[in-house]
């Protein structure tokens, strides 16, 4: 018989997970206590990276059903959420969300609202990736080189950005290259930055 578990997510320590639970009971889903896996972790972390959906993982077993809320209780993006339902998939393990209507994600129904899930996921990370190095360029046109240098060279820094934007953790990232966590989020941030000035003000630098 399949087990049921739940995985229930709030941002802050002045939310609960009550409303998520108790809809998940009026949906029809018997979880007995011990397989509702609560937690307060930000939204922005990736699924990977939180303590208590990765005890969930390692506690799921093939023929087992995960029960959600809503789409963004299981990642932060697109592209998380995609990885997360294609890891659980390919596990045997069926995952329903309410807000789509109880679907098993892993169903025929479900497959088809991956698909468009994985269109936007792939718009997203095209988005990110272009606006990423568009933002480098201008920063380096204008010769604008904020922070200290890196030890990794500019097409390893390239290739760390589009690692993160398709999802990859900061920890994995690093081990993949050699480098610290803090190398890694520098890189991130610092790109983030040149792309948030370029936004805000995308005349600046033909100016200066």
């Amino acid at each position: 018989m399949s087990r049921v578990f739940a995985y229930c997510r709030v941002s802050t320590s002045t939310q609960t997970t009550e409303n998520q639970r108790q809809e998940i009971r009026q949906a029809g889903f018997a979880v007995r206590g011990n397989r509702i896996i609560e937690e307060c972790i930000s939204g922005s972390v990736s699924a990977g990276e939180r303590p208590g959906f990765c005890r969930l993982l390692d506690r799921m077993e093939e023929g087992d059903i995960l029960v959600v809320t809503r789409l963004d209780r299981l990642g932060r993006n697109a592209m998380d959420v995609r990885a997360t339902v294609e890891r659980l998939a390919g596990g045997g393990i069926r995952v329903h969300c309410l807000a789509l209507g109880g679907v098993d994600l892993t169903s025929s129904a479900g497959r088809m609202t991956m698909q468009v899930i994985g269109a936007v996921a792939e718009f997203e990370r095209d988005l990110l990736i272009e606006r990423t190095q568009a933002g480098i360029e201008r920063a380096k046109a204008a010769g604008r080189h904020p922070g200290r240098p890196f030890s990794l060279t500019p097409e390893q820094r390239r290739e760390i950005l589009t690692r993160l934007s398709t999802g990859a953790s900061v920890a994995a990232v690093a081990r993949e290259f050699s480098t610290t966590r803090q190398t890694v989020m520098r890189i991130r941030d610092t790109a983030a930055r040149q792309l948030s000035d370029n936004i805000t003000s995308p005349g600046q630098a033909e100016q200066e």
